[in-house]
């Protein structure tokens, strides 16, 4: 039997039998076309064998374990879905769009400080490097720049009354 004889005959069984033990019509779809790649580049010793329907199915049953083990490390599992929290993205827009009002009043060297830190990623040394100081300077911009912000996001009519009173 040629590999074009077995998919007119063989493929819809291997088929039905993958739906029965995936569950899923869709998965096994997937395997079933793995398994025909995978048997294409095999056929003469896969039909040596004597049985190819049986020895596909079997092949059939190992794509289906590797594939619960596979995607069982990239699908997120209902528990881990349920425990996380999803924001609102407008929520998160509008902390952002804060988040850039408030540093852009800082002095440059603070707000490029913070940039270099939380953006890029750089530690001080690299940060002083950078803007050709010392690493203690760095530490100083960064406690003064977080100390504004912080003033600046907890209490925002504190500024406001501040600015005021001047």
């Amino acid at each position: 039997m040629t590999f074009d004889e077995w998919t007119r005959s063989g493929l819809p069984q291997l088929l039905r039998f993958a739906t029965a033990l995936c569950g899923s019509g869709h998965l096994a779809e997937d395997i079933v076309q793995d398994i025909a790649i995978k048997a294409h580049r095999n056929w003469a010793r896969i039909s040596a064998a004597g049985s190819p329907d049986a020895y596909l199915r079997r092949m059939a049953v190992n794509e289906y374990l590797s594939w619960r083990r596979k995607w069982s490390r990239y699908v997120p599992r209902a528990e881990i879905i349920a425990a996380e929290h999803t924001a609102d993205p407008a929520d998160q827009a509008a902390d952002r769009d804060q988040l850039i009002t408030e540093l852009a009043k800082l002095p440059r060297r603070q707000r490029a400080v913070l940039v270099l830190r939380y953006y890029g990623g750089q530690t001080d040394n690299e940060i002083a490097e950078t803007l050709g100081c010392s690493p203690g300077t760095v530490r100083a911009h960064a406690s003064r720049a977080l100390a504004t912000l912080r003033i600046e996001l907890d209490n925002p009519s504190l500024t406001t009354e501040v600015n005021h009173a001047y």
